[in-house]
């Protein structure tokens, strides 16, 4: 088994040296076609191999979105694990946006599947949380054990997430707010910070308290969905820990040109920089 440092630990020190976002890879078949790539395992794999080079060593992390890699079968896995290897060997973090959750022995295999040793590991990936926070422990024990993390899906960056996330339980909170106030309770335990949360930088108003909430946020939206990289640290203002915005549109129709890419990466970047 490959020793890691905790997840926490190492976002914090990547934060550090490269700029503190996270960058989605979504090969939908429009954007393969922009780019004039094919729409097949090949083209899967020099869109990949042409962000990670482009992008890998300027950024936090990136982002693998797993069902366009999916839609092509084992073809397209083969790539997508080669993907994240490239990204690792150019030292990115990788979060594998799988989102999934599940009970039991399917939650189990679904952990040792992103969360093990195996080729598809992340450093750290989506979870869904709604089939309850405790169907989720494998994959917490799992990501606490092997120094990975896990991020779940609290307040989503789609509107219709409101209808459920902000309902109201038994118990007088919302939703999210459990799931938050779950999460926190599990990185008190564990002292790790292996859980994050996902909060959508689309929204005016989450309608959470993050107070007591230490793990790291992934905050989707920005950029094509409206959101901006101001307005998710602003958003997340009561957040403890890293605070990790991902885009993807934005920077991916740039594309295939790599200097493209990292300009348009500078130019948000700078963007964001406080005027004097």
């Amino acid at each position: 088994m490959t020793e890691l440092e905790p997840y926490a630990v190492r976002l914090r020190r990547r934060f550090a040296l490269k700029a503190p976002i996270c960058v989605g890879l979504d090969p939908h078949p429009a954007l393969l076609r922009a780019w004039g790539l094919s729409v097949d395992p090949a083209g899967l794999a020099r869109f990949g191999a042409i962000v990670v080079e482009a992008l890998a060593d300027r950024v936090a992390c990136l982002k693998p979105q797993s069902a366009f890699f999916e839609a092509h079968g084992a073809a397209g896995l083969a790539v997508l694990e080669e993907t994240m290897a490239q990204a690792r060997q150019a030292g990115a973090l990788v979060v594998l946006d799988v989102k999934r959750g599940d009970i039991g022995s399917t939650m189990t295999a679904y952990a040792e599947a992103y969360l093990g040793d195996g080729p598809l590991a992340g450093d750290a990936v989506t979870l869904s949380p709604y089939l309850g926070f405790g169907a989720l422990s494998p994959a917490l024990d799992l990501a606490e054990a092997n120094g990975r993390g896990v991020y779940l899906l609290v307040r989503t960056s789609n509107p219709e997430g409101g209808l459920i996330q902000s309902a109201v339980t038994a118990d007088g909170v919302s939703v999210a707010q459990s799931l938050v106030d779950a999460a926190a309770q599990r990185n008190r335990s564990s002292g790790l910070d292996a859980v994050g949360l996902v909060l959508g930088a689309t929204h005016a108003d989450l309608g959470v308290d993050l107070s007591g909430f230490s793990g790291s946020v992934l905050a989707p939206g920005v950029g094509a969905q409206g959101g901006s990289l101001a307005g998710a640290r602003r958003l997340l203002a009561g957040c403890e820990g890293p605070i990790l915005p991902a885009l993807s549109r934005q920077i991916l129709r740039a594309g295939p040109d790599r200097d493209g890419l990292r300009a348009e990466l500078d130019r948000l970047l700078e963007s964001d920089r406080p005027a004097d």
